[in-house]
């Protein structure tokens, strides 16, 4: 069976909608940041300021090329692994990739208390992520399946998702 791949900005949704999806299917979750993490043996965050966003992009491209290669699990993914192609490449491969979304106002709501969040440690956050979901856009758009998550809760965008995959899990 096919892996169902989370795609889609910071604050979406993905973790959430995966653990309720994970469980309705019977599928193991997998996060790739929290993979990134434990096997690192640091933040994300850390990870950025000592190494810089390049090389957490090859880290991350690293441990998507070897979660695509398992079967039955949701791969909930970090925001900016639709960044480069080999990633969408190898993970359609064995999934179907949908994408979460969100208007930058609601994004920027369910993660104003977070500090773990590397990009966004700037003066004026909302703008920040106007920035990234503009400069994203096309990449999420190559996307299998896209939903809208706003004004839905967790437990209704997974059966959503699993309404929209019927059929593209074999």
């Amino acid at each position: 069976m096919k892996n169902i791949v989370l795609t889609g900005f910071m604050g979406t949704g993905k973790t959430k909608v995966g653990k309720i999806l994970s469980d309705m299917l019977s599928y193991r979750l997998i996060d790739s940041d929290s993979i990134i993490e434990k096997e690192q043996k640091m933040s994300i965050t850390d990870i950025f300021k000592e190494y810089g966003e390049p090389a957490f992009r090859d880290i991350e491209a690293h441990i998507i090329k070897r979660l695509s290669e398992m079967e039955n699990v949701v791969i909930s993914t970090g925001g900016g692994v639709v960044l480069r192609e080999s990633n969408i490449e190898n993970l359609r491969k064995n999934g179907v990739i949908v994408c979460l979304t969100a208007s930058a106002e609601a994004i920027l709501k369910r993660i104003e208390k977070n500090t773990d969040r590397p990009l966004l440690q700037v003066e004026d956050p909302l703008n920040r992520i106007n920035e990234l979901l503009k400069s994203r856009e096309q990449f999420y758009r190559n996307a299998d399946i896209i939903i809208n998550t706003e004004g839905k809760s967790p437990q209704e965008i997974a059966e959503e998702i699993i309404e929209k995959v019927r059929g593209r899990l074999k």
